[in-house]
């Protein structure tokens, strides 16, 4: 598989050591599990890692001004990442766009789709401009 980062996005390192305990997670875990139970595997594998973590972090959505609901992140590393996990047949750009929509959201700059499901797949979305070498 092609690796995802590189030095110029945002917070490579943070992405770089969450792929990496992503890989430990799927290779002992395999797929075919809910997302909850991998949610709770990485929880554990970030903090073995020693990453700072928060689950299922609630995000207001607000239109016009108004809070018109809520959605809560799977897991927010370093205040810094939401990481989105997923167990489906592959990711599609449906899952791209709720990422940019919780990222939006949360004001937070970059994001994760991690898919456990048999075609593992990795997407990164971040917001704002690319920093510069």
């Amino acid at each position: 598989m092609a690796t995802v980062t590189s030095p110029d996005f945002q917070h490579a390192d943070l992405t770089d050591a969450i792929l990496g305990a992503y890989f430990a997670v799927y290779n002992a875990l395999g797929t075919g599990y809910l997302e909850a139970v991998y949610r709770r595997a990485m929880a554990m594998e970030l903090r073995a890692r020693g990453m700072p973590l928060a689950l299922e972090v609630p995000f207001p959505v607000h239109y016009r001004g108004e809070c018109v609901g809520q959605y809560r992140a799977d897991i927010v590393v370093a205040r810094t990442v939401i990481v989105e996990c997923k167990a489906a047949d592959q990711l599609s750009k449906a899952h791209d766009a709720q990422l940019l929509n919780y990222l939006k959201a949360s004001a937070l700059p970059v994001g994760l789709v991690l898919n456990f499901g048999p075609r593992t797949g990795i997407r990164r979305i971040h917001t704002g401009p690319r920093p510069r070498p």
